[in-house]
């Protein structure tokens, strides 16, 4: 079985003893349990668990069903951030389904409830986001790996947490403040994507390994190169992609104002005319095809889009540099998957 495979198993397994729990309380909870299985278990590509998994058997730590289930704990931590990222952004739409907020509101209004729609949806996904939250704890120390080497594990989990929270908070910060700088977008960039998504599960498991300095060094030289590419091509997804491949209508970045590194390039090389094109457009929640079309023709014109792609292809190159330096203390069956894993996340090729 492939590890994404058995990350689902364990996943499953999981969430059906959690289901358990949830609907004995009351049988209205039958819809709440629901809607954590449908997020967690029909979507996601799993890229955090597999660089934990990977990370930890790179460092010597052989393959068991506890160490599977351990990391799966990192997709629930996803899920968590997900939900709560598409409230505040105000999503319809995350991985081809309608958002944990949107799907609420629309039981509320096919169950005729009282109050209003959006209010009980927002509710309801601030409440599963931080269920999420609390299970990939759970998960996380309950898999049945060594009391030691999950212990050991806690700080970088711990921080992976913390640092995702205050990235995400920067985020919205940015975009309040209109802050369309390099600087901010880069920081933002770090801390919301390129340590969560890479660097950190990396360290996750070589702490579940025990490992030491050296192979620790390694994953960071590895993580945050290519964690930086994966949010520059989410960025790039965000306003070009195909919603086919990413679940979520074109240019919705553009409409959430998001002040990416597209962004920040782009106004520091616009004109005038082009910069209050960017400040109109930019957060406009009903910006139309239209509109999206203009925008993405400034991000083009001002060499923002090449820009990126470019810095893309530097930072995977930096990944892949780091991946040949760390072949004397990183196994190697993990040095061949983690090559695999740097195409996929920089061209985002499932």
């Amino acid at each position: 079985m492939e590890l994404n495979e058995r990350i689902g198993a364990a996943l499953t397994a999981f969430l059906d003893r959690q289901a358990a729990v949830i609907c004995d309380i009351d049988p209205w909870l039958g819809s709440y349990a629901d809607a954590v299985r449908d997020f967690v278990l029909k979507g996601g590509k799993r890229l955090r668990p597999a660089f934990a998994y990977w990370g930890a058997r790179g460092a010597g730590l052989g393959d068991s069903p506890e160490l599977v289930a351990c990391v799966s704990s990192l997709e629930l931590l996803q899920a968590s951030a997900l939900m709560h990222d598409d409230l505040i952004d105000g999503s319809d739409t995350r991985r081809g389904a309608p958002s944990v907020h949107r799907r609420f509101a629309a039981l509320h209004r096919e169950q005729g409830w009282s109050g209003r729609p959006e209010e009980f949806g927002a509710a309801a996904a601030i409440l599963l986001g931080d269920l999420c939250l609390a299970w990939s704890d759970e998960l996380l120390c309950s898999a049945g790996m060594p009391v030691a080497a999950v212990a050991a594990a806690r700080r970088d989990f711990d921080l992976m947490r913390t640092e995702v929270s205050a990235g995400q908070y920067l985020d919205v910060l940015s975009e309040v403040r209109r802050d369309v700088s390099e600087a901010t977008a880069a920081k933002v960039a770090r801390y919301k994507s390129a340590k969560y998504t890479i660097e950190r599960p990396l360290l996750v498991g070589a702490s579940l390994a025990g490992a030491g300095g050296a192979v620790r060094g390694h994953y960071s030289a590895i993580g945050l190169p290519l964690g930086e590419a994966f949010q520059l091509r989410d960025d790039v997804l965000g306003v070009f992609g195909d919603p086919a491949q990413t679940g979520k209508p074109a240019g919705d970045d553009l409409r959430e104002g998001k002040h990416t590194f597209l962004v920040a390039r782009a106004w520091a090389a616009a004109d005038g005319a082009q910069r209050a094109a960017l400040d109109a457009g930019l957060g406009d929640p009903d910006l139309d095809g239209d509109g999206v079309a203009r925008l993405r023709a400034i991000l083009m014109d001002t060499g923002a889009l090449s820009d990126a792609e470019a810095r893309i292809e530097a930072l995977a190159s930096e990944a892949e540099a780091a991946l040949e330096a760390s072949r004397p203390d990183v196994e190697p069956a993990a040095l061949e998957v983690f090559a695999g894993l740097l195409v996929k996340a920089v061209k985002r090729d499932f």
